[in-house]
């Protein structure tokens, strides 16, 4: 059994509140989960204390038996100082002009 730790979307239309929970990766982003180690609201300031919100002890716990977090959660639970920080991948190349119009930006300049 895969575990990940990740975020489950609550709260109303346009207004998102996330649990952190650790579930199976196979289960639905909010379906089932085992347990709920931490929260994460959006819409306070950065600053706000209550922003990001986890259970440490259960968070080491849950790595320390094999659940990998989320690249967002890795990345929340590395500003609490409970994980490294995640690597950060490389914008895909699918985003880059084609070929035709590199060659008329080069052609221009």
């Amino acid at each position: 059994m895969a575990l990940r730790i990740r975020l489950a979307r609550g709260g109303a239309k346009k207004r998102p509140f996330y649990r952190m929970v650790v579930s199976d990766s196979r289960n639905p982003r909010d379906g089932a989960f085992l347990e709920k180690v931490g929260s994460y609201n959006p819409f306070l300031p950065h600053e706000d204390k209550n922003r990001v919100t986890a259970n440490a002890e259960r968070v080491k716990y849950w790595v320390s038996v094999g659940a990998k977090p989320s690249d967002r959660v890795a990345l929340l639970l590395h500003n609490l100082g409970l994980c490294a920080k995640p690597e950060i991948r490389e914008t895909p190349k699918k985003s880059a002009p084609g070929k035709k119009a590199q060659e008329r930006l080069k052609a221009q300049q």
